[in-house]
């Protein structure tokens, strides 16, 4: 099983960043799909959820409107458009996978043992 995220990069405050984790030794379309984001000294905090079919999606609050989440099950892939980024967005983003549609209230905070698949985090910090 491998959850391969990329996207991460460095964006001005403002700027927009697509993120993408490619999911392989699994049926990815029987998993729901979230992204995980952990700022330097902070713990891990739930971004988005998508369902296995893609209808559902769930947002923390701080990026709605902003991010998007979205899933390609032909691809085998999951993706996080984000935009208008400011800098409370630079942290590394992970995706993860499980059977269980999870949900999230504040702190919106998680952690590795609620998935049945994690993956390593790509890096995007929002700088000028």
């Amino acid at each position: 099983v491998q959850l391969q995220a990329s996207g991460g990069g460095l964006v001005q405050p403002g700027g927009s960043l697509r993120l993408s984790c490619a999911a392989s030794g699994f049926t990815f379309s029987n998993y729901h799909m979230y992204w995980v984001r952990q700022a330097p000294g902070k713990d891990h905090e739930w971004v988005s959820t998508i369902s296995g079919g893609g209808s559902h999606t769930n947002y923390i609050n701080s990026v709605k409107g902003r991010f998007t989440i979205s899933r390609d099950n032909a691809k085998n892939t999951l993706y996080l458009q984000m935009n208008t980024l400011s800098s409370e967005d630079s942290a590394a983003y992970f995706c993860a996978a499980s059977r269980k549609f999870i949900t999230f209230n504040a702190p919106w905070r998680t952690g590795r043992s609620e998935y049945e698949y994690w993956g390593q985090g790509t890096l995007v910090t929002v700088s000028s």
